[in-house]
C-alpha cells in the first residue's frame, strides 16, 4: 500500500503535470516537442539593414501597417504574405529580446502580475530571429483580428480555462486552429526552437525563438494561406489601414523631452516604461525599467516614430489561475494619448468591433495620421498617469 507521503508526492505530480499540458495543448490536442538536435540558428549578423532592397531604389511604396516607405522589391515581398502577430515576453529574464526592432507595429500591455507582454505585428518587414516566445492571451487575440481575415499567430500554447479569459477556446471559436493559428505546440521544429545560450543562465520558459520568414513558409506550405486564404480570398478585402503623414520639417519649437509612465505598482521598477524624444531623429528611444531597451539582433535602442497609449478598462478574469489572468475592454472608446513630432496629442480611440480597426481622433474629432515609420501601441488601465 501507498504510505501517505507518497501519496502527497504522486497527487501533486499529477496536479503540475495535468496543469502544464492543460495550458499548453492546442484544442485538438497535439503536443510538439522541439527536437533540435544538431540545428544552427539563424545568423542574425545582416539583421541592422533592414528589408532586403535593389541598392539605390527609390522609395515609393507605402507599409499598409504603419506607413513607412520602401522599395519595389520589399513591396513585391509582402504583397504575397499576410501580417503575422507573434507573442514576445517582457519579463526581466526575457531582455533583451530579438526581433521587435522589425515589427511593423507592437503593442505592449500586462500579461500577469504586472509583468507585460509584446503582440509584434510584422508585414512589411521580417526578422530572422524573434523572442523569448511566449503564451498566448485573450485581449492579444482581439487586437490581432484588427488585420484582416485570418491573420497569422505566433505563441507557444496560451490560457486555456473556464471562463472570458480563454484564450485557446477563443482561437477555434474564430476557426482559427490548426490554420492561421501557429501554436508552437503544433508546428514542429525549425519553425521555432529553443536556443539556450542567446540569454545565458534562463530556464527553460525564455528560450523559445523564431523566425518570421520561416512561419510566412510554413503557413504557405502546410496551411496553404499567402496573402489569400484556401478559398482565393485575400486577407485584406476588409481591412481599413489608418492614414499616414511625412514627418514634421519644422520641429524647433518642440518642448517634448520624454514620456514616462508604469503599468502596475508591483514590478513598477522593473516594468516603468520611458521614451526618451530624439528632435534630431524625430524618434521616441525606450528605455524599460530604467535601462536602455536594447534589441539583441541589432544591438541597439528600440524606437518608435508614434507611440500611442490606449486606456482601457483593465479587470481580472477570475477563473482561479494562480498567476491571475486579465480582461481589458479594447471596444467602444475611450482616452487615448498619440505622441509623435516632438508633440502630445489628447485624444479618443474608437473600436467598432473586434474585427474592426481601432481608430484615434484628436479633440476636434479629426481622425489622427501616423507619421511615416514605427508605431508602439501601450496599453493601459485607466487612471494610470503619463508623465511628459
Amino acid at each position: 500500500m501507498i504510505n501517505k507521503k507518497k501519496a502527497v508526492i504522486i497527487f501533486v505530480l499529477s496536479f503540475l503535470l495535468s496543469g502544464f499540458f492543460t495550458y499548453t495543448l492546442t484544442a485538438k490536442g497535439s503536443v510538439n516537442i522541439l527536437n533540435q538536435s544538431n540545428y544552427t540558428p539563424p545568423d542574425t549578423s545582416d539583421s541592422e539593414s533592414g528589408p532586403e532592397q535593389k541598392a539605390n531604389e527609390a522609395k515609393t511604396e507605402e507599409c499598409p501597417l504603419n506607413g513607412q516607405l520602401y522599395g519595389k522589391s520589399s513591396k513585391s515581398k509582402w504583397d504575397k504574405r499576410r501580417p503575422l502577430g507573434i507573442m514576445v515576453e517582457n519579463s526581466t529574464e526575457a531582455r533583451p529580446q530579438s526581433g521587435l526592432s522589425s515589427a511593423d507595429i507592437v503593442y505592449e500591455a500586462v500579461a500577469e502580475g504586472g509583468i507585460t507582454r509584446f503582440l509584434a505585428i510584422y508585414y512589411c518587414e521580417d526578422a530572422s530571429y524573434v523572442g523569448p516566445v511566449r503564451s498566448a492571451r485573450i485581449y492579444f487575440i482581439k487586437l490581432l483580428q484588427e488585420y484582416g481575415d485570418y491573420p497569422l499567430y505566433a505563441h507557444v500554447g496560451g490560457a486555456n480555462t473556464d471562463g472570458p479569459a480563454d484564450a485557446l477556446g477563443e482561437i477555434d471559436d474564430l476557426g482559427w486552429g490548426l490554420y492561421n493559428d501557429l501554436n508552437q505546440f503544433g508546428v514542429p521544429f525549425p519553425y521555432y526552437w529553443r536556443d539556450y545560450e542567446r540569454l545565458p543562465g534562463r530556464v527553460t520558459e525564455h528560450t523559445v525563438y523564431t523566425n518570421a520568414e520561416k512561419l510566412w513558409e510554413y503557413a504557405k506550405s502546410k496551411r496553404n494561406l499567402t496573402n489569400s486564404d484556401k478559398k482565393g480570398k485575400f486577407w485584406d478585402t476588409n481591412f481599413a489601414g489608418w492614414k499616414f503623414r511625412d514627418e514634421a520639417v519644422d520641429r524647433s519649437k518642440t518642448s517634448l523631452t520624454k514620456v514616462g509612465f508604469g503599468f502596475w505598482d508591483k514590478f513598477s521598477a522593473a516594468h516603468a516604461v520611458e521614451w526618451e524624444y530624439d528632435k534630431i531623429k524625430n524618434s521616441f528611444k525606450r528605455n524599460n525599467g530604467g535601462v536602455t531597451h536594447i534589441d539583441k539582433n541589432t544591438d541597439k535602442q528600440l524606437e518608435a516614430k508614434n507611440i500611442v497609449v490606449v486606456f482601457s478598462a483593465e479587470s481580472a478574469a477570475n477563473d482561479g489561475y494562480p498567476g491571475g489572468h486579465l480582461l481589458y475592454k479594447l471596444t467602444g472608446s475611450g482616452r487615448a494619448l498619440v505622441f509623435q513630432d516632438g508633440k502630445a496629442i489628447e485624444a479618443t480611440w474608437n473600436k467598432k468591433n473586434e474585427e474592426t480597426r481601432m481608430k484615434f481622433f484628436d479633440e476636434t474629432g479629426k481622425d489622427i495620421s501616423f507619421v511615416r515609420g514605427k508605431i508602439f501601441v501601450e496599453v493601459l488601465p485607466i487612471g494610470n498617469k503619463v508623465n511628459y
